[in-house]
């Protein structure tokens, strides 16, 4: 495996990726890696697509190129740009996915359709769907998906739980420190209940 692990995080505008990408560089550093954070690809705007890399290593982020097949992890949003990033994960890489379709404006509109059986073929490509907008309201914070797919991502990743937990209590508003939290361990029991499973049945 190369030394520089690469992150890809692939949602719409308004799904927070932005502050996942931010989180996610900073409990690299906080890790004692260098991490870079590329420029985001596509519109920002709430409903456009967002793609965000984050790409880590112990001796330094030299390009953040990612080219297909190469992303250790993708992280998606929702099932569409789950689809669409398909090509972006490396053989054996991760792939987890927040269990919500948002319609862009395309669909709505009528001039295009949702992608067909999207939960089999996510499920075949070997994703992990996470139920992030449950998880996220159950524990009294609805906008929170975004650290639940986090918490999802920290099994995959050598951080440290402290790490994590001190780049969220300072880089989140602080009203909602207790709140997010409690989402990214919501969302890492998930992710390891899920594995657990996986591991079980194989």
């Amino acid at each position: 495996m190369s030394s520089v692990t690469t992150v890809l995080l692939c949602g719409v505008g308004g799904q927070g990726t932005v502050l996942a990408a931010d989180l996610l560089a900073h409990a690299a550093l906080e890790a004692g890696y260098d991490a870079k954070v590329s420029e985001i690809h596509g519109m920002s705007q709430r409903g456009g697509a967002v793609t965000t890399v984050v790409r880590f290593g112990r001796d330094g982020v030299r390009s953040m190129v990612s080219d297909p097949g190469c992303a250790d992890c993708v992280v998606a949003f929702e099932t569409t740009e789950a689809l669409r990033n398909l090509p972006n994960v490396r053989a054996g890489g991760h792939l987890l996915v927040s269990d919500e379709a948002i319609q862009p404006l395309p669909v709505l509109i009528g001039h295009a359709a949702m992608p067909e059986r999207a939960h089999e073929r996510l499920r075949e490509a070997g994703a992990t769907l996470i139920p992030a907008g449950a998880i996220a309201a159950e524990e009294g914070s609805p906008k929170s998906a975004n650290v639940v797919l986090l918490g999802a991502l920290a099994t995959k990743l050598d951080f440290s739980q402290d790490a994590w937990e001190k780049v969220v209590a300072s880089r989140v508003p602080p009203k909602t420190v207790d709140a997010n939290l409690a989402a990214f361990r919501a969302g890492f029991a998930f992710a390891q209940e899920a594995a657990d499973r996986e591991g079980a049945r194989s």
